[in-house]
């Protein structure tokens, strides 16, 4: 038996239908994952993939910038604060913001805004399946 599984940004629903498995990576705490009738949880999300798994095999991949995840009564809800879809996501944009993150970080390894940047661009290309 599967779960219900609901990804939701401010701008959209990106994800709702049934999975057999749910990962993502809270922080502090790294990643997690969730099959049917997991316990309760409730997480705040990094900046990180979503990988969910339908009871078919195929998976789907989001960039999931910050937000939480719930699991009870077999639903997993994951509210972000920004979520894209792999066919949302530029390439060669993303490799952009992550050559200025990295040279803003070259210049000042203290910059939490670049640092913040990087993990985004890192997440995207990840979704997309680009070596970074």
């Amino acid at each position: 038996m599967a779960m219900a599984v609901e990804l939701v940004s401010p701008e959209q629903v990106l994800f709702e239908g049934e999975a057999d498995f749910v990962v993502v990576r809270t922080l502090g705490g790294g990643d997690i994952g969730f099959q049917p009738h997991h316990a309760p949880f409730l997480g705040a999300l990094a900046s990180w993939p979503v990988r969910v798994i339908d009871p078919d095999g195929s998976e789907h991949r989001f960039a999931c910038h910050g937000g939480f995840v719930q699991v009870a009564d077999n639903r997993v809800t994951i509210l972000s604060d920004v979520a894209e879809l792999a066919s949302q996501i530029d390439i060669d944009r993303a490799r952009e913001a992550k050559a200025r993150a990295e040279d803003a970080l070259r210049h000042n390894p203290d910059d939490v805004e670049a640092c913040a940047a990087l993990e985004r661009a890192i997440t995207r290309l990840d979704v997309v399946g680009v070596a970074t």
